[in-house]
């Protein structure tokens, strides 16, 4: 399916871009989420249209997302789960407790943003975590995890 890029997606093309992308992923994800529209001559017109206002969004979503980086930028924090003597968590620490974590720090971001590669942590100590706010974006933490451990 062709369409039209509304804002910059990643590995797809950037605002402006008339693109071909699977029908699946233009119908269910991008056009419900209002960053495509299908590639029909009158959409075309209306983009050329609005492309200074879509511009001027996309500078100022790209601004924010930098000033939230300058923020999180090597930011610490802690978070307490039990774990056993060998430093082994019981559970794990997911996005959920990271977003929360930050959200006690006065910073509120998308559970979607946290990136954590090799899945979950399950260990004490500390972890490099990256943040995605914007596709240009990225903002690197560190996500200290301590035991409190369980005598049995």
């Amino acid at each position: 399916m062709q369409i039209i890029l509304l804002e910059k997606v990643a590995n797809v093309g950037n605002l402006g871009d008339v693109v071909k992308v699977k029908d699946g992923f233009a119908r269910n994800f991008l056009i419900p989420q209002g960053k495509a529209k299908r590639a029909t001559p009158e959409n075309v017109k209306l983009l050329e249209e609005k492309r200074a206002d879509l511009e001027r969004a996309a500078a100022e979503k790209l601004a924010a997302a930098e000033a939230a980086a300058a923020k999180l930028e090597g930011l610490t924090i802690q978070i307490t789960q039990k774990a056993g003597v060998d430093g082994r968590l019981f559970g794990s620490v997911g996005n959920v407790d990271i977003v929360e974590a930050l959200k006690a720090h006065g910073i509120a971001i998308e559970r979607s943003a946290v990136r954590l590669p090799s899945g979950p942590l399950k260990h004490v100590g500390d972890h490099p975590i990256t943040v995605q706010l914007h596709t240009d974006v990225l903002a690197h933490i560190t996500v200290g995890v301590l035991g409190d451990t369980v005598q049995g």
